[in-house]
């Protein structure tokens, strides 16, 4: 690990400070030029004695504003401490766990993972009219059925198709037939560029594409794409979890990652990270910023740059060794949930390095989506699916009462009287 470090409590502390002391301090500095402020300090009582040691919630009352991207130029000069933070989380998100070489990216903490595929499109559709020519109806984006929300919706955003690929039920595997026959047919339409956006850890099944699936049919066909991988979920798991994944920035042909601190890491809502390679942010420059040092390269804008520092304080409370360790410990929970669901001869579907297990609506009740707060794969009618995820607060403890619960359901629908 080149920047991935446990720190003690005391250090964190003093690294935190140290960066609110390079920012401008709206308490006592004379600042005039900045429509922005600490929090409101009679709602948000700055001189609290907690705050002390509180390193984190100090940063959200001095309320740093991370406009702009840290890793490329220059940037708003108030906030340099705690923008030099941001740029230490991608560099452990970037090098350490995604296998960037160091200065060979750019990027940013977005307010989720959905801006952050957002920005991804944006930037390839950009890349494709301003540098290859391309016309808008010329470019398509390309994700399997079990992609998130956030793809529909950043083709209607930009104006894009949107090619579903269809995936096997039982496995949730792109099918490729599908796949190639789609693309052929997008040909024939007169699409010649792609945007593809490849899964690692979907949101209800926790699926991860294989990206070469895509990149070997638009290769053989003679098309041009980009590569986004959406790790939103899948990010702070599968990297840990499968060590011989080869879906990082060492495949020459991925562009860009998405990874969703509020999920696994337990950040703060609103910390998503967005990473590509350089050369490309650029794209999405929004000239008319001129008031912006450095200008913005970014989908939001102003955003908390107190989520940043929130995202550091987990990662290097941890460090890397930490955060395998607790990666076992899920996926020990989950094939000890998959052990009892074996035993109960009841189906589902888990990605083996994840921690989400699906089961099939058949075999849930009511009654038990509501007491274990159960997500199903569509509200409503005609709901297939719902999924556990085995997240830090679900012990052994609870998945055995699921279990037990699950038991005398099958039972019950069976028409089996249980032994006392």
């Amino acid at each position: 690990m080149q920047f991935w470090k446990k720190l003690s409590q005391i250090e964190r502390q003093e690294r935190i400070q140290k960066a609110l002391d390079e920012n401008v301090n709206f308490a006592k500095d004379t600042s005039l030029g900045y429509p922005a402020s600490k929090l409101d300090g009679k709602v948000f009582y700055s001189d609290a004695p907690f705050l002390k040691d509180a390193p984190t919630l100090q940063t959200y009352v001095a309320n740093p504003n991370h406009i702009g991207c840290h890793t490329l130029g220059t940037s708003e000069k108030a906030f340099k401490g705690t923008q030099e933070m941001e740029r230490e989380v991608l560099n452990v998100v970037a090098v350490d766990i995604f296998k960037a070489q160091p200065n060979s990216f750019d990027g940013y903490i977005a307010p989720g993972g959905t801006e952050a595929n957002i920005q991804a499109i944006w930037i390839y559709r950009n890349f494709f009219m301003h540098k290859q020519n391309a016309k808008l109806s010329e470019i398509a984006i390309i994700a399997s059925e079990d992609t998130h929300y956030s793809i529909p919706k950043a083709a209607n955003l930009l104006v894009l198709d949107w090619l579903k690929i269809p995936v096997d039920f039982k496995t949730r595997l792109l099918d490729v037939f599908a796949l190639e026959t789609i693309i052929i047919n997008a040909k024939e339409r007169g699409k010649k560029y792609f945007i593809i956006v490849s899964n690692m850890g979907t949101t209800m099944f926790g699926a991860v594409d294989n990206p070469n699936d895509y990149t070997q049919i638009l290769e053989k066909h003679q098309l041009k794409y980009k590569l986004h991988i959406d790790a939103a979920y899948g990010g702070f798991v599968y990297p840990f979890s499968n060590k011989n994944s080869v879906i990082n920035f060492d495949n020459p042909k991925i562009s860009s990652i998405t990874i969703d601190a509020h999920k696994m890491l337990q950040a703060p809502y609103g910390t998503g990270v967005f990473i590509c390679k350089k050369g490309l942010i650029e794209n999405v420059l929004t000239k008319e910023a001129e008031y912006v040092e450095g200008m913005d390269l970014t989908l939001c804008g102003s955003r908390s740059g107190a989520n940043a520092v929130a995202v550091w304080m987990i990662l290097f409370t941890y460090g890397h060794f930490g955060w395998c360790e607790k990666i076992r410990i899920l996926q020990m929970r989950t094939e000890w949930l998959c052990e009892k669901l074996d035993e109960l001869q009841v189906s589902y579907f888990r990605e083996p390095y994840m921690n989400i297990v699906t089961i099939p609506a058949q075999y849930i009740t009511k009654a038990l989506e509501e007491k274990y707060d159960l997500v199903p794969q569509k509200h409503g009618d005609n709901n297939q699916w719902y999924k556990i995820v085995i997240m830090d607060h679900v012990e052994v403890d609870h998945l055995s009462t699921f279990i037990a619960d699950l038991k005398e359901t099958i039972h019950a629908k069976k028409g089996i009287t249980l032994e006392v």
